[in-house]
């Protein structure tokens, strides 16, 4: 056999052998690499590495990457088709829902200030009787939160001087908790809190962003004080939940806790929010509807009052809810510093 410039090793049974490549490094026509000149005619032999076939995988060597698993991926594809309905829902309401959210955050405030019209006696006798503080006290108290509470819905709904309205309705819930003894009752207390909450993110939506005090100088975002009242109104809102947590070992509450808690913290950290609040919204109107039926008392029986109170108070932290969804959580939120990462 004639000696040509390509040379093979032998190999085992079945083992395809490898071609060795013959370099001129070091003949008469070229230098090494440390200026020396070999003698003419050496030649090196190196081997030539196999190539993988094409279609195979990775090297032996390194190691396989494991596919996710298939739960992972079916959670993935379950909160991206909930993401994509939140984001559909809200591409169809995005002219309405703000105007719904409005209407039902202050449904509370109008149910009250109506009642107070209606109930004048018997709200002026409660005062006056708790109170000790005479019929003219406890009159123009009667008068006082009609006139604010009514006052405050319409400025509300017409969308004027809304940042009086709302100031002028914290304080209506303010004396409503001292005059009614709310403060010791830590259910209603929290309601009530929850129902400041909702407020404050009106307060936030009609407030307009600062402007910088030099020309083109923008404001920084994390001074601005409306996204600290988004997240105030965001925590404040989660206390309304924690009055629905029942402590027993029915299934269904233990259900009911777990996921309302899981709800209740991803709203108050502003993460997956609008999806969260949506979720919220549909959980809590159903059991407000179910639980606050007050339309199948008689209007005669003191429980009829007592479920419409709770039933449009539970509607005002709706519309905060509604709030959030319609607006987003702020800057002061997990979705938004995940923008910067």
């Amino acid at each position: 056999m004639a000696r040509g410039p390509f040379k093979t090793l032998r190999g085992g049974p079945g083992r395809r052998a490898a071609p060795l490549r013959l370099g001129l490094r070091g003949s008469r026509w070229s230098r090494s690499r440390r200026g020396a000149r070999p003698a003419a005619g050496h030649f090196l032999w190196r081997p030539q590495r196999a190539r993988a076939p094409t279609g195979e995988g990775q090297r032996a060597s390194e190691p396989s990457r494991a596919e996710p698993p298939a739960v992972a991926m079916g959670q993935n594809d379950l909160m991206g088709t909930a993401e994509d309905f939140a984001d559909q829902f809200l591409r169809v309401t995005k002219q309405y829902l703000p105007h719904v959210a409005r209407l039902c955050l202050i449904s509370t405030f109008l149910e009250d200030g109506i009642r107070m019209w209606f109930q004048w006696s018997e709200q002026r006798d409660y005062i006056d009787t708790t109170w000790n503080c005479g019929y003219l006290l406890a009159s123009s108290f009667v008068f006082l939160n009609l006139l604010g509470q009514l006052t405050g819905c319409v400025l509300v709904l017409s969308r004027n001087f809304v940042q009086y309205a709302c100031f002028g309705l914290f304080g209506i819930i303010a004396l409503q908790t001292i005059a009614y003894s709310i403060l010791w009752d830590l259910k209603f207390l929290m309601r009530n809190l929850a129902l400041g909450g909702g407020l404050l993110l009106l307060l936030a939506e009609s407030r307009s962003e600062g402007k910088s005090m030099f020309a083109g100088v923008p404001t920084m975002r994390e001074s601005s004080p409306k996204q600290y009242m988004q997240l105030g109104g965001r925590v404040l809102l989660v206390l309304m939940f924690m009055t629905l947590l029942h402590f027993d070992a029915s299934f269904f509450s233990i259900v009911q806790n777990i996921v309302g808690t899981a709800l209740m913290i991803l709203v108050a950290i502003g993460f997956k929010t609008k999806l969260a609040a949506l979720t919220l919204v549909v959980w809590l109107f159903a059991i407000n509807v179910y639980f606050n039926a007050f339309w199948t008392i008689p209007v005669y029986k003191p429980m009829h009052d007592f479920l419409k109170y709770d039933f449009f108070q539970t509607m005002s932290v709706i519309g905060g809810l509604l709030l959030v969804v319609a607006l987003g959580p702020g800057g002061v939120s997990m979705d938004e510093k995940k923008k910067e990462w």
